[in-house]
């Protein structure tokens, strides 16, 4: 089952992505096979024109076979004036402090156009230098970190992982098959999202989770299917893969990453940490209820994994990470073919959004960068491809009401959803919170009340509402997961009364 929210979004895809296609052979974006033939190429091919064939494969997905498809022959990208349209369209006339900013790369050249405020109190327009927080976009540079270190002949995609971990760090094994350093990069080591025995980010204890105890996990998590067999987004994963990394090169995966892959590409503000320059072009975060979010390098457990998600950025800086993708700048990472599909990585955090897209055959790139929980994703399809459909824009507000101490009290319970799982709802002193099956991929969330029966999350666009039968009781809920998809029901089976 595909996961309810990624991209991210550091959640999935804080995917935050949604609904990820089924794997398929025509998929070459997310095929195992190819991303070791990429790679195989990469290494015969040192003088070729782009890189991204082994840096989006595996960890990417591409729209052929999934999406509404066209003649690419007949790509036009729409203007400034139509993509600002959009952007207004997407935050409406009073964006309160939100906004958007898109970056184009074509033959003709370069192209920004945005529309809102770095924050409420801050009325500069966004640009191409305003910084976001980036999400899952920075596994696209962790993978690249791997491609580099392959290429110099410092790692092999086959090795198991447990090879260059440092002393202390265990991983599980299961049917004599160790997991490798290409089952991290693509999602099927098997491995699971996140730490199930991480408290709720925003909960009282989450700032007493250390390394120690993701160290601990991962040793004694059993693996529930043979490695490789099958893909599951896993930040996890990633966070294994640069400790793998760091440790073979004999340095922080930070320091690392800066000397292999953000200084070759010279992107002067992509960093995990914010130079005074970057800092005085931050656009404030927002969360779903357009509320100022926290620093995701400051999020309990998610500031244990920088490589899944922990990077800033700028739409000119990864517009020129795409342009030296598309050939149309040099850099010493220049290698591999190109390929002829839409390629996309979406990412996001608690405050922002991001996507990143292109198509090699046209040579022609976009990224979108928001300050607000909210996805992005269709707005960089679209561009590419006119006839993938917009979102429909969300412009309804929230307002948590109090509830009666005994009220709140006749929710708490285990509540079962046919197909998905168990989602287990508790009250924690004064609010409520909710746990979704791990295959959802997202993290322990407070449920805010706006009526006696309806609940929001303000972290993330997800909504409970609670069924109540003829005697009063609860009987169940429906949940609707933040991209959009249609309410999943579940029936309670036990009280925590």
């Amino acid at each position: 089952m595909a996961k309810r929210f990624t991209s991210d979004q550091t959640f999935h895809d804080l995917n935050p992505i949604g609904d990820l296609p089924h794997l398929n052979e025509n998929n070459q974006g997310f095929m195992i096979r190819d991303f070791k033939f990429a790679v195989r190429h990469l290494l015969k091919t040192p003088g070729s024109t782009a890189f991204a064939a082994c840096v989006f494969v595996g960890l990417t997905t591409t729209l052929a076979d999934t999406q509404p498809t066209q003649n690419s022959d007949a790509i036009v990208l729409p203007s400034d004036a139509e993509i600002h349209k959009m952007l207004v369209e997407r935050l409406g006339a009073e964006e309160n402090g939100v906004g958007i900013v898109v970056g184009v790369v074509e033959p003709q050249g370069r192209r920004i156009i945005s529309y809102g405020h770095p924050s409420a109190g801050d009325l500069r327009p966004l640009d191409g230098d305003t910084v976001f927080e980036i999400g899952s976009v920075t596994k696209v540079f962790t993978a690249l970190l791997l491609a580099d270190m392959v290429r110099q002949n410092e790692v092999a995609l086959a090795d198991p992982v447990a090879k260059y971990l440092p002393v202390g760090v265990k991983v599980p094994e299961r049917n004599g098959r160790s997991i490798t350093l290409v089952d991290l990069a693509t999602h099927t080591s098997g491995l699971p999202f996140m730490p199930e025995n991480a408290p709720a980010f925003n909960g009282p204890v989450a700032g007493k989770y250390f390394a120690a105890d993701l160290v601990h996990y991962v040793a004694g998590y059993k693996l529930t299917r043979d490695i490789g067999s099958k893909w599951d987004y896993s930040n996890i994963g990633y966070w294994l893969l640069s400790e793998a990394l760091a440790s073979r090169a004999g340095m922080g995966y930070e320091s690392l990453l800066r000397a292999r892959v953000i200084a070759p590409l010279k992107l002067a503000s992509t960093d995990f940490v914010l130079s005074p320059k970057m800092k005085a072009n931050l656009a404030a975060g927002h969360d779903a209820g357009s509320q100022p979010s926290p620093d995701v390098s400051n999020l309990p457990v998610y500031s244990l994994m920088p490589s899944a998600g922990g990077l800033y950025s700028t739409a000119n800086d990864l517009l020129t990470f795409l342009s030296v993708a598309l050939g149309y700048e040099r850099s010493s990472l220049v290698i591999g073919k190109g390929d002829d599909q839409i390629i996309f990585r979406d990412g996001g955090t608690l405050g922002y959004a991001s996507s990143m897209a292109w198509d090699p055959k046209k040579r022609i790139g976009v990224v979108v960068l928001s300050n607000q929980v909210a996805s992005v994703d269709d707005i960089a399809r679209h561009l590419l491809r006119p006839n993938f459909p917009l979102a429909k824009p969300t412009t309804t507000k929230h307002t948590e009401i109090a509830l009666d101490s005994a009220v709140l009290n006749t929710y708490p319970g285990r509540y079962e959803a046919k197909g998905e799982g168990v989602f287990n709802v508790t009250r924690e002193g004064d609010f409520l919170m909710i746990e979704s099956p791990a295959d959802w991929g997202l993290p322990k969330l407070r449920i805010r009340p706006e009526s006696t029966r309806d609940f929001f999350a303000s972290e993330l666009r997800l909504r409970v509402t609670f069924n109540i039968d003829n005697d009063g009781r609860v009987n169940g809920l429906l949940i609707y997961p933040p991209r959009g998809q249609k309410a999943v029901p579940a029936d309670r089976i036990n009280s925590d009364r």
